[in-house]
């Protein structure tokens, strides 16, 4: 891994310097996991890649900027995830976020594949419902897998904060999706009857 973070740092470092191809390299090696981030947070793959872009020439300027104290993929990501943030603030979207699928392949039977796929759904909804500053770390730490120290560094912002947005980000998914651990309980009841609801999913 330091091998590659070297490695990174050194494309930086010679796309400083003039080379025309360094930059590019540095993309192409990065591209899936930044393509991931962008779509994840944006949800539509249309303002995904215009956030990418964006986030990639910020990159491409202002690469000395670029710390040494920090690796060249998180500061990729930061940039990233900034972009996305600030244009889902521009247009006001209500962003989701496709959670990747899981297990060793699909579903034996149609039926569960239906059911896997409106799981999905509802679980996306949810995540829409997020304030975005709740969403972002999520995003990074539930979704992508990074530790809170890197999610802090990409968000600029002290890892208390991350794990407390994480908390009440997942507080709040836990409260949307309680449905799914009991489908008994119904979802469609005014808030006057949480209560009962909550008491008959005991």
């Amino acid at each position: 891994m330091s091998e590659t973070a070297s490695s990174d740092a050194d494309l930086i470092a010679a796309h400083l310097s003039g080379d025309r191809q360094a930059f590019s390299e540095l993309f192409r090696r990065h591209r899936d996991r930044l393509w991931s981030v962008a779509l994840r947070t944006m949800r539509d793959p249309d303002e995904a890649a215009d956030a990418l872009q964006e986030a990639m020439i910020s990159a491409f300027r202002n690469a000395s900027s670029f710390r040494a104290e920090s690796r060249v993929t998180t500061w990729l990501h930061r940039i990233v995830v900034n972009a996305c943030l600030d244009r889902m603030r521009r247009q006001r979207t209500r962003a989701t976020v496709p959670l990747p699928e899981s297990g060793p392949g699909e579903p034996a039977h149609p039926h569960d594949r239906i059911a896997e796929h409106d799981t999905r759904m509802v679980v996306e909804d949810a995540l829409a419902q997020l304030p975005e500053d709740q969403r972002a770390p999520i995003v990074l730490v539930d979704v992508e897998g990074y530790p809170v120290s890197e999610a802090a560094r990409m968000l600029e912002v002290a890892e208390g904060t991350v794990k407390s947005r994480c908390a009440r980000g997942r507080i709040k998914l836990a409260q949307l999706l309680g449905h799914l651990r009991n489908p008994s309980v119904r979802t469609d009841v005014p808030d006057g009857g949480m209560a009962t609801c909550r008491r008959e999913g005991r």
